[in-house]
């Protein structure tokens, strides 16, 4: 077992698991109640820390910055559900110790005190996180419409001119009734239509970050000082 001089200083730490991954801070410190030396430590585990979880102190060094413990975050996670309400039964130690597979089993442990007898004043924080999920589809659809459209051309056509001009001298006369025909043409406008490509669309997707505010209730613990005693002597 590491000795630590002062145990209530270890309230607050990091604590890493033997891989160095975070697990959590410590809560509160578990002494033996036989020879007073620091035994387990509690951490909040879970979604925003709901969970006290009893990690053990066998073989734990400080180091890192943090406590170092022998075991894995996902065995602190996994932990029995105990109650950190001030001791230790023998029934919750035996599980503790079956689950961390520790070899024997100490005597019973409370939580550590010394002697000024100091209160540790706890609040609650709000931890936010995100999670993704889905808000929608989209999908992209093709379909014909049919629109009128008006479109100028210019067309030619032909038309009668009389031309008068003088008598050679050697036309003759002739009295009677005659005929001249000609043929007149005109342009007239054909629409046909022809489907040529214009453009290529496709479906892309970017993330925007927005600012949201999350709103939350949180319990704070307050201290005052009740001299009512003293006045009632």
């Amino acid at each position: 077992m590491t000795s630590f001089a002062n145990p209530r200083d270890l309230i607050g730490t990091e604590v890493l698991d033997r891989d160095g991954e975070r697990v959590g801070k410590v809560g509160n410190v578990y002494v033996g109640d036989d020879d007073r030396q620091p035994q387990w430590v509690t951490v909040r585990t879970g979604l925003f820390g709901q969970k006290e979880s009893f990690v053990p102190l066998q073989g734990a060094r400080m180091a890192d910055g943090g406590l170092r413990v022998q075991t894995t975050k996902d065995a602190v996670k996994d932990a029995p559900r105990i109650e950190a309400d001030g001791h230790l039964s023998d029934t919750e130690g035996r599980r503790l110790y079956e689950h961390y597979s520790l070899p024997g089993q100490r005597g019973r442990t409370t939580p550590n005190a010394t002697e000024d007898k100091g209160m540790v004043r706890s609040e609650e924080q709000l931890r936010v996180g995100t999670e993704q999920s889905e808000t929608g589809r989209v999908r992209l659809h093709k379909y014909v419409v049919t629109e009128e459209q008006q479109v100028t051309v210019p067309v030619r056509h032909e038309e009668v001119r009389i031309e008068r001009e003088p008598v050679r001298g050697d036309e003759r006369a002739r009295i009677g009734e005659d005929d001249q025909e000609v043929v007149l043409h005109a342009e007239r406008p054909v629409v046909e239509t022809e489907a040529v490509p214009v453009e290529k669309v496709r479906l892309s997707k970017e993330t925007v970050t927005e600012q949201r505010t999350v709103r939350g209730k949180v319990r704070k613990e307050r201290v005052e000082v009740d001299d009512s005693a003293e006045h009632e002597k």
